[in-house]
């Protein structure tokens, strides 16, 4: 039988951040004027997060064979509550915002502290959920920074197939992450027409490439390679078939330059002769 008294164990090694004797680390956190210094212990950082292994073992100590560095893209706060996470274990959020608590999730993804990271993804989803419809695209937009944030994807995804135009209509549209215009254009439960899709898929393409002309007529032979580069692992992901003989035409024939020659021979193919087989098929 094994007893476990954990509790214990994290208050002993939570009285070590008020130890004024023992510690070898100073960490300056914040920007002047908000600034404050935190003393720390270096085999507890190494052992509990591989970031603070490898960034103090590019720091040489002092005469006082102390190591000292700074953490300016942090809040005071946000880092009181990172470093009782280390020492004890522990992390209060009662009388933090949902704000706060966005912002500290990507802090502990940054610190590679992936168990903080999930607990506080899932906080938002199930307890800030309101909070994060108001401000979604903004959610929406930064989940896709971090590949680490599966859930709080999945969880943005399942509302924009049911309502596509909260991105794909919204100003922010053209910054949105290939990896997140992927995840959504690869939902077979997308509701959108596919023309719309293909539509504004050209439009983020094009969107990428500061400078390019709208008329795909006046591309060079290097704009049409850019455009075929930046839309390499979007294009596949289009149902060409699920397109009208109108669309096609209208909408897609224009770029036919940036498909695959194969890719757009079974397209017409398809369209003259519906029962034929193709060779080519989405992703």
């Amino acid at each position: 039988m094994i007893v476990k008294f954990f509790e214990t164990l994290s208050n002993n090694y939570l009285e070590l951040l008020d130890d004024k004797e023992d510690f070898n680390i100073t960490i300056k956190v914040g920007e002047s004027p908000n600034t404050k210094t935190f003393q720390a212990h270096s085999a507890i950082l190494r052992y509990r997060s591989s970031y603070f292994r490898n960034k103090l073992a590019n720091i040489s100590k002092d005469k006082n064979s102390i190591k000292t560095f700074d953490l300016k893209n942090i809040s005071i706060q946000q880092f009181e509550i990172i470093i009782k996470y280390i020492y004890g274990g522990i992390v209060l959020l009662e009388n933090h915002d949902a704000s706060f608590i966005f912002e500290l999730m990507f802090i502990a993804c940054e610190f590679l502290f992936d168990e903080l990271a999930k607990y506080l993804e899932t906080h938002l989803i199930e307890m800030e959920a309101h909070w994060l419809r108001l401000y979604f695209t903004t959610i929406y937009q930064r989940s896709f920074q971090n590949n680490k944030l599966q859930e709080l994807q999945k969880w943005c995804n399942d509302i924009v197939v049911k309502y596509p135009d909260k991105i794909f209509d919204s100003e922010e549209f053209f910054s949105t992450q290939e990896n997140a215009l992927i995840s959504l254009i690869s939902r077979d439960d997308l509701q959108m027409k596919e023309v719309k899709i293909w539509n504004r898929v050209i439009e983020w393409g094009i969107a990428q490439n500061p400078g390019l002309p709208s008329d795909p007529e006046n591309w060079s032979s290097e704009n049409l390679l850019a455009m075929k580069a930046t839309l390499r692992n979007c294009l596949p992901h289009i149902r060409y078939f699920q397109m009208s003989n109108e669309d096609v035409i209208k909408n897609v024939q224009p770029y036919q330059q940036i498909l695959e020659k194969n890719l757009w021979d079974d397209i017409i193919r398809k369209f003259i002769l519906p029962s034929q087989q193709i060779s080519t098929r989405p992703v």
